[in-house]
């Protein structure tokens, strides 16, 4: 008889676990869109959401999720047969160039693979070789999402730097915000896209473009910028309405607000990137100690490469898809599948998992994900090493 009867828990990398607060807050009825509290809301929300961002530049609100944003940032820095430079660390990387490349941008990809982090030194050799500096901007996953590689923001902002470019510096945070440190001013970042339904613990159906004045600037001359997409009047609109190019998302905002008020206030920005990184090591911890002679191994050989708010994996011969499929249906845990590791058709994508610990998470949730995953690895024969939930215990309490 199957144990997954009660509270199930969604251990995938977005939409993640919404706090209940954040729900109740979210739950109620439509307020007045012309005037009074919600006006007052977004105020507060906008203003919060530069902190949680680290920055006192701009910040636009789009009614989308993270490929929504994706394309309002492409709108707002290029013009078409424009240049961009986009370092690939996993499935994500490549997703945001295939947009661009359908939007009419010209991208060159480096490509570091799905394993580790982009390499600086590259990236400044190719902004070198661009002597007359037709490459817009250079395009980076924070953490990839499927690869759960994180990249070093603040040493690519320096790479850019030092070859004398003056590109833009955009950074996809889908997957990172609130969960790992990130600086947007203090790194001299200038596009940040995040998105509700990760680290910030909402729904989907809210993307976020943090930027700079210079970023700013350069969207003066884009040509491929379109009513909705434009950031202009969402950052300084002179009406409520041009913050959302319609209709604000109004339960979303008061979502949001409950949010922040948890991540800023209650615990502090500092206080949940820590979280994370514990949360992270515990899930790490375990996975090496299954892994001792079987197989079984995290993407990311190097621990300071690998994102906090996500971890991809492999079990060999099936077992990540066999036990994905074990803890869904008996034990009422799902997690995420090993996206852009193999294709569907191919016999090894059953070979992937992902584990995400992202937002709303806490120690019990992650040791009982773990537990429930030996549990499985039990009950499917899947070889593994002793001691894992030990290790995990002892991770965290690092």
């Amino acid at each position: 008889m199957p144990l997954a009867t009660g509270r199930s828990y969604l251990a995938i990398p977005g939409p993640s676990v919404s706090p209940d607060r954040v729900l109740n807050a979210m739950h109620r009825t439509a307020p007045n869109i012309y005037e009074g509290e919600i006006i007052d809301v977004t105020r507060t929300v906008v203003a919060d959401l530069k902190r949680v961002a680290l920055t006192g530049q701009n910040v636009a609100i789009y009614i989308a999720n993270g490929h929504g944003a994706w394309e309002a940032a492409i709108c707002n820095m290029f013009s078409r047969g424009d240049r961009a430079l986009l370092a690939a660390t996993g499935r994500f990387g490549f997703g945001w160039a295939e947009t661009a490349r359908k939007m009419g941008i010209e991208v060159d990809i480096l490509d570091f693979g799905k394993s580790g982090p982009a390499d600086p030194a590259r990236i400044a050799e190719a902004l070198r070789a661009d002597t007359d500096h037709e490459i817009r901007a250079v395009l980076v996953t924070h953490v990839d999402t499927a690869s759960s590689a994180r990249n070093d923001i603040a040493a690519i902002r320096a790479a850019i730097d030092s070859a004398g470019h003056p590109a833009l510096l955009a950074v996809d945070a889908i997957a990172s915000l609130g969960c790992d440190e990130l600086r947007m001013d203090e790194w001299g970042i200038d596009v940040i896209i995040g998105a509700s339904q990760k680290g910030l613990m909402i729904p989907p159906g809210l993307g976020f473009i943090w930027f700079s004045d210079k970023a700013l600037a350069v969207s003066q001359q884009s040509g491929l910028v379109t009513p909705y997409w434009d950031w202009k009047p969402r950052a300084v609109g002179a009406e409520f309405w041009q913050y959302f190019g319609g209709t604000a998302p109004t339960h979303h905002l008061y979502g949001l607000r409950e949010a922040l008020t948890m991540i800023l206030d209650e615990e502090g920005l500092e206080n949940t990137w820590d979280r994370h990184r514990r949360l992270a090591n515990a899930i790490w911890a375990a996975f090496d100690a299954w892994g001792k002679g079987t197989g079984i191994a995290l993407n990311i050989p190097d621990p300071s490469a690998r994102g906090w708010s996500v971890t991809a994996a492999t079990i060999p011969n099936g077992g990540a898809g066999a036990l994905r499929k074990w803890l869904e249906t008996e034990a009422g845990v799902t997690l995420g599948i090993g996206l852009g590791m193999a294709q569907p058709t191919e016999p090894s994508y059953a070979d992937f998992l992902r584990v995400a610990h992202m937002g709303h998470v806490n120690a019990h949730m992650t040791l009982g994900v773990l537990a429930t995953m030996e549990a499985g690895m039990q009950a499917l024969g899947i070889p593994h090493g002793p001691g894992a939930l030990e290790a995990a215990a002892a991770a965290i309490l690092r």
